[in-house]
Parts: C-alpha cells; structure tokens; sequence
C-alpha cells in the first residue's frame, strides 16, 4: 500500500479557498464586523492583532525601538486633511521604507504588483483587486476596519484589520506613503504583518514568497550567472503577460541583506536604445532606496531620452550585460507559465497536490537514506502526447514542479525550514518497494534547499512518472504543497 496522501485539484471557482470564496483569516468575517460597527457607532478595534507590543514583535537589534514611545493612532489623526485609502489610484512611487524594518522584499513585490503604465498593465487591474478589495474608503460606510487578500499554501485567505497605526512622534514607523494622507501601503503592510505574526516577523524575507502570496500563481527563478541567451525573449514575454518580476542583489559579505527590486521593460525600446552608437536591450530597475545616474545618458538621443524621465523616482536603466552581472537571480511569478511558449494557443494545465510528512511514517528523507526513502508521499503523473498547439523547441522545459513547505505555525519567525527538494523518476518500478527506487537510473531531482518553495523544470518524454517529494533529513513533520504546471495534458494517481 502506498504511503498516505492527499491530492486536491487546484481550487475551483467557488470552492473555500478560492478566489471568490477566501478562507477567513482567524475566522474573522469582513462584511460581519463591518456591519456590527456600524450598528453600534464606533471603530472597530481588532483584538486578534492588538495595538501593543506583540503586534509590532522582536525587530532587529539596529531598529532600536523603543515600544514605551509607541502610540498606535488611526489616519484620521495622523492626516493633515481628509485620509483617503487611495489618491489617483496606486502607483509604485505612492510608498517608502519605514526606518525600522528591513522589509525591502516585501516592498519590491508591492511595485511588482501594482506597477503600471498608461501603455500596458504589468498586472491586471483584476489581480490588484483580488489583493486589495475595491471600494474601501474613509469616508462611506467607514468604520476602521479594512481587508486584504493573499494566497497562502495552496488557499486564498481574507485578512480583516483595524486602522489603528503605530507611530513615534506622529510619525508612521514602518511604510509610510509619500501622500501624507493616504494609506493604502500603510495598512496592506499591516495586514501581511498580521498574516505573518508581527511586524517583526517581516524582517528578512524573499520576494517569491511576497510575489506567490499576491498571485496564488507559479514561481520561476532564474540564476543569471547562468542564465540562457534568450533571457530577454523571456522577459519580453513575461513583460507582455500578467506577470510581477524582481531580480535580488547580494551585499558582501553574504551574510548582509539582500537587497530586493522589481524589474520593468522600457516598451518604447524593444527594437534596442541606440547608446553612444550602438543598440542595447535595457530593462527599468527600480529600486526602494535610491536613485542612479550615468553619464552614458548624454550620449542618447532626444526620442530615446525618453527612457529616462522616471529616474528621479528611483528607477534605473541596465543593460542585458550589466543586468547579469550585478544581479544574483530573477524571480518571475505569474498566473500560468503560458508565457513560456511562442504559440499563443498553448496553454499549461496545473494541478495542486496536499501532502504531509509525518515523522516514523511519512517522512523518509532523502535518496541518502535509502531504508527509508520510498516512505515519503509518492505522486504518480501520467504524461500525454504534446498538442500541436504547443512547440517543442530544442532544450525547452515541458513540466514545471514547485514544492512549497508548511509547518502550520501562526508566526513567520516560528517556522523554521527544512531542506526540502524532490525526485522525479519515469515509472518501471514498484513504487512502494524500497529495492525499486535502489537501481532506478532515470531520476531528475532539484537540490534540498531551506526555502519555503524549491522549484524546477523539466524536459520528460510522454510516459508515467513518480514525484517524491521529501525533505532530506528523515523524521521531519511538516505539510506540503506539490504544484505540477504542464504543457501536456496529465494525469495523476
């Protein structure tokens, strides 16, 4: 008998979970709160994140705050007029970093998401909504309570807050807008700070795991120093589809912050920029701290200037070279990696498996430990022919499989990694006999890393398949998602 698991088909319309039917976060339901504050006359004030200490949590050591000085206070005291959640929509220049929190991963996946321009959308405005309900406002039916959704693990969950905001000298201590008087990033902060446990529980982070909780989508990473020649019709493509991208930059050592931003495409330059008599292909970084200059713009002509208007507000231009040498990695996130196709009338199937380790049952570990290896939950995949939709390019991926941990604890910081990775065998063997799994040679695998996802693709022929999902120590509890996306239609046991 096969090791226990569950398998559910990614959430479908109405589903709880789903995106018109989210989980209530802590049980808490919006619309009913909302309304018994308005019966009763006052704000609401949410007792499952309380204005104290415990909501903002342990900050880092050079954040040295002081929480005596803390005052938690709602917008309509902190605005110098009328607050608004909004002003002329969302912009990715409508926020800053608070000066208490390394959230730059955070932050670089808020531009991700609502960054925009009058040309394109890089997301559609039905996205933006699915992660900041519309119609939220400080004026009609206002009653200091707001919500917010996000994906997490596999279920699309409803966030409900109150206003109240912490402050020092009237002064918001995380993000902050640069319009005084709205708020928008201020209390989309404070809801992902409740999802997580605290403000604290913010500190360090990596923007995939920002970039999957707005979309409920696939995530992609791409190493540049080894990233292929035609990264750029990737990212052209990405660019053109409801996508987010952010690329990371390593401080030395190592052990400094990793400093996050989010990757634009400048579209009036497709065909190339024509740079001191040559032609680039230039991508728009910005980048939530600062803002950069070159003197290689003097040398641009007047239509191709045009590029750089938006620098004042952080952004920066790089080229292809330059872009893989000073970035460490590329994330993409999107709804479906349709993108990856040249046809347009391919389309990726995915589906969403839920599993668990279970130490002494479940939890075999790695190929390492052989006696218990063929333990762990084993998902068995039917590959079917290619549709003549779908083009097989030399050395194209066709599978796509994303394995994301959960360990189920209420705070971020609690949740402590396992190195976790997985196999993918073609099927000629018992796949509950510990001897089949010993002389079986056809295996891809990803490397065990400590992230919350681990990911990988993959070229298989048509055929039958195993993916063993495992962590690589044996006897380690946890819940997992297993996300298979394909171009070919598939089917699971």
């Amino acid at each position: 008998m096969p090791p226990p698991h569950e398998r559910h088909e990614r959430t479908t319309e109405h589903d709880e979970g789903s995106p018109t039917n989210p989980v209530k976060f802590l049980g808490q339901d919006y619309q009913k709160l909302l309304q018994k504050s308005l019966r009763r006359k006052e704000l609401y004030k949410d007792e499952l994140f309380p204005p104290n200490s415990s909501s903002i949590g342990t900050l880092n050591k050079e954040a040295k705050l002081d929480y005596n000085n803390v005052i938690w206070k709602r917008p309509s005291v902190l605005s110098p007029g009328k607050p608004f959640f909004t002003i002329d929509g969302m912009s990715r220049f409508d926020y800053e970093q608070g000066f208490k929190l390394g959230n730059c991963w955070f932050l670089a996946s808020i531009g991700a998401l609502i960054s925009k321009d009058e040309e394109t959308s890089f997301m559609t405005k039905h996205i933006i909504n699915q992660v900041l309900p519309a119609g939220q406002t400080f004026s009609n039916n206002y009653a200091g309570i707001f919500h917010f959704r996000f994906w997490r693990f596999g279920k699309w969950i409803d966030v409900v807050i109150d206003d109240l905001l912490p402050t020092i000298d009237d002064k918001l201590i995380f993000v902050g807008s640069k319009t005084s008087n709205e708020f928008w990033p201020t209390l989309l902060e404070k809801a992902y700070a409740k999802v997580c446990g605290s403000y604290g529980d913010l500190d360090g982070g990596f923007m995939s795991e920002a970039l999957m909780d707005f979309t409920g989508g696939v995530h992609m990473e791409f190493v540049l120093n080894e990233a292929p020649t035609y990264l750029w019709d990737i990212m052209d493509r990405a660019a053109k589809s409801q996508t987010l991208m952010g690329c990371a930059s390593y401080d030395s050592p190592i052990t400094s912050p990793i400093k996050y931003y989010f990757v634009c495409i400048c579209w009036m330059t497709l065909q190339g920029c024509c740079v001191a008599g040559m032609t680039h292909e230039i991508y728009c970084v910005y980048n939530v701290f600062n803002s950069f200059r070159s003197s290689l713009w003097d040398t641009v002509s007047k239509q191709d200037l045009k590029c750089r208007e938006r620098l004042e507000n952080g952004e920066f231009w790089t080229s292809m070279e330059d872009f893989t040498r000073n970035f460490e990695s590329l994330d993409i996130c999107c709804l479906s990696p349709d993108f990856l196709d040249r046809s347009s009338g391919c389309h990726w199937k995915s589906q969403c498996n839920f599993g668990k380790w279970i130490a002494g049952t479940t939890a075999g570990g790695s190929m390492h430990n052989m006696a218990t290896f063929w333990k762990n939950p084993q998902f068995r995949v039917r590959i079917e022919e290619l549709s003549e939709d779908c083009t097989h390019e030399e050395g194209a991926e066709n599978i796509l499989v994303s394995l994301m941990q959960n360990h189920e604890k209420r705070t971020r910081s609690s949740q402590k990694n396992f190195m976790i990775g997985f196999y993918v065998f073609m099927v000629s063997i018992d796949r509950c006999s510990s001897a089949g799994f010993t002389f079986q040679r056809d295996c891809r695998r990803v490397s065990f890393q400590n992230l919350r996802e681990v990911m990988g693709f993959f070229w298989l022929e048509p055929g039958e398949y195993l993916i063993v999902p495992c962590t690589e120590n044996p006897g380690q509890t946890a819940s997992f998602v297993l996300s298979i996306f394909s171009k070919h239609e598939t089917h699971f046991e």
